[in-house]
C-alpha cells in the first residue's frame, strides 16, 4: 500500500483545489490520502464528494495541520480523524485561521519598509480561496524576482521565525493541541519535528513530554529530513513509544516533493485508524478503510 498522510490543497496553502488533489492522488496510484489543510477542515467536503465521483480505490482521512508553538519554537501538529464540530477544537481553529490576515498584512507592510515592491492585491491574488498565509507571501518574493525559491523566502532574511519581517500569531499550546485532539476522537502526529529549513527545531525534550500527555507519533520520513535525522527520529520514537509516519507535506506547484514520495507503513496507518474514534476514512469505489 502507498500511504500518504500529510497533504495540503487551495483550503490553505497549496495550489490543489481538494478536488484536483484527490484526483491527483488517485492518478499518483495512492491507496490513502490525508488532506491536512493548515488549522481548517474546509476542503474535506469538496474532497469527500470528489472521491465519491471517482472509479478509484483511493480512501481518504480527514485531518488538519495545527500550528503550535512551545518554548518559543514552531510545532506543527498533524491532527487525523477528528470530529471537526467539537466546539472546543473548532473554537481555537477559528483563532488561528483569523489571525492569519492581519498578520499577513503586517508582514507585506514590513517589507514594503524593507523596500521590496510586494502589495496586498498580489498576495491576496496568489492565496485566492485559499486561507492566507507565509507561503503565499513567499510566492510573492519569487515573482518579484527578489528570492529564487519559496525555501529561500523562508530564510532568515526574510520569513522566518525571528527573521526580519517576523509577525508573531494566534498559535496553540501543543499540549493543549493533542488534549483537544484526543477529545474530538483524533489522533496526533508531530509533523517534520526536525526540519531546520524554517528556524529553530523542536527540542527532543519537547517531544518528550508531549508523548507523556498522549501525542502518538512523530513524522520521519520527510522531505527535510536527511537519513541520520530520520534515524535519529526512529529512535526517540523507540525509546517513547510513538507512531513513525512518513508523507510527502504535499503542496503541489509550490513544492517540487509529488504525492507519495514518502509514505507511511500499512501498519502503523492500520493504528492511526484504530485509535481514532471521532470521525472515519472514506474509501473510495472499491476502497477499503
Amino acid at each position: 500500500m502507498r500511504i500518504d498522510l500529510h497533504t495540503h490543497s487551495t483550503a490553505s496553502d497549496g495550489t490543489d483545489t481538494p478536488a484536483e488533489l484527490v484526483r491527483n492522488a488517485a492518478a499518483a496510484g495512492l491507496d490513502v490520502v490525508a488532506l491536512t489543510d493548515h488549522d481548517t477542515t474546509r476542503g474535506h467536503a469538496e474532497a469527500v464528494k470528489t472521491l465519491a465521483d471517482l472509479d478509484s480505490g483511493l480512501t481518504l482521512v480527514t485531518g488538519a495541520e495545527l500550528s503550535c508553538r512551545t518554548d518559543g519554537v514552531s510545532l506543527h501538529m498533524l491532527a487525523y480523524l477528528f470530529d471537526a464540530d467539537e466546539p472546543q477544537l473548532l473554537r481555537e481553529r477559528e483563532l488561528v485561521r483569523d489571525d492569519r490576515v492581519p498578520r499577513a498584512r503586517a508582514i507585506v507592510a514590513k517589507l514594503q519598509e524593507l523596500g521590496a515592491p510586494i502589495t496586498w492585491e498580489q498576495v491576496a491574488r496568489i492565496a485566492g480561496d485559499g486561507s492566507i498565509g507565509r507561503p503565499h507571501i513567499a510566492s510573492a518574493l519569487v515573482e518579484l524576482g527578489i528570492v529564487g525559491s519559496v525555501d529561500e523566502a523562508f530564510g532568515s532574511r526574510w520569513l522566518a521565525d525571528h527573521g526580519r519581517v517576523h509577525v508573531p500569531r494566534h498559535e496553540l499550546d501543543p499540549f493543549d493541541a493533542v488534549r483537544l485532539v484526543k477529545a474530538a476522537g483524533g489522533v496526533t502526529v508531530i509533523a517534520h519535528p526536525l526540519a531546520r529549513t524554517r528556524g529553530a527545531v523542536v527540542a527532543e525534550a519537547a517531544i518528550a513530554r508531549l508523548a507523556e500527555a498522549g501525542l502518538d507519533g512523530i513524522e520521519v520520513d520527510h522531505m527535510n529530513h536527511d537519513e541520520p535525522t530520520r534515524a535519529r527520529l526512529r529512535g526517540l520514537a523507540a525509546e517513547l513509544g510513538l507512531l513513525t509516519t512518513g508523507s510527502s507535506d504535499y503542496h503541489g506547484s509550490r513544492k517540487t516533493v509529488r504525492l507519495g514520495d514518502y509514505s507511511t507503513d500499512p501498519e502503523i496507518y492500520g493504528e492511526i485508524v484504530r485509535r481514532a474514534s471521532g470521525a472515519f476514512p472514506v474509501p473510495g469505489t472499491g476502497g477499503q478503510a
